[in-house]
């Protein structure tokens, strides 16, 4: 199902980052298509480097094919969900697209100041920062908190010196089969055998 184009928000951060812009202006004209089954978005780049919604009969330059549980990876800024997004099309156009994907920033604090004022939008993205880092902090607790549990309450994952020590012991495994083949050699090279 094609969704049609939510240009304002798209264009809102496009104007308050202007480099996106001149780079988009190079593409003018080209469709690029966002398929996230089963939805997808098709938008043309205009003349001012903003985007508007592409003509129902359009086709796409660039295609970039992403799952919702990949776009919601994406929107959380995990940098490895790039290697999985999937883009057919214009190398150029693409590339620009990635670009400006990976730098492109929305300054909350500058929209929010227009609303409540200077001081307390920096007081809300601060306070905002601080709850995500909170909650961070609490995601590392808890699986640092898991990890030693499976690892020294109950046994599930192996701990580090465990795993050393299994190393340790494999290589001394190694070494002593290499010595008893060299012994076995020795024997049958001299008739020896031990009995």
């Amino acid at each position: 199902m094609r969704l049609p184009v939510i240009s304002g928000p798209i264009n809102h951060v496009l104007r308050g980052n202007t480099w996106a812009r001149e780079r988009l202006t190079t593409h003018a004209g080209l469709v690029a298509c966002i398929d996230n089954p089963p939805f997808s978005l098709m938008m043309v780049v205009t003349a001012s480097g903003e985007v508007a919604d592409a003509a129902p009969d359009a086709v796409a330059d660039v295609t970039v094919r992403v799952t919702p549980g990949l776009m919601l990876r994406l929107l959380a800024r995990d940098a490895s969900a790039w290697d999985d997004v999937k883009v057919e099309g214009n190398a150029e156009f693409a590339a620009s697209i990635h670009y400006i994907a990976h730098n492109i920033r929305w300054d909350v604090e500058e929209d929010l100041s227009r609303v409540f004022g200077d001081i307390a939008a920096h007081r809300m993205v601060k306070t905002g920062r601080e709850i995500a880092n909170w909650g961070q902090q609490g995601a590392d607790n808890l699986a640092r908190s898991f990890t030693e549990y499976w690892t020294e309450e109950r046994p599930l994952i192996a701990s580090r010196a465990e795993i050393e020590q299994f190393n340790r012991d494999v290589d001394a495994l190694r070494d002593d089969v290499a010595r008893l083949e060299k012994h076995i050699d020795l024997c049958a090279a001299t008739g020896r055998y031990a009995r």
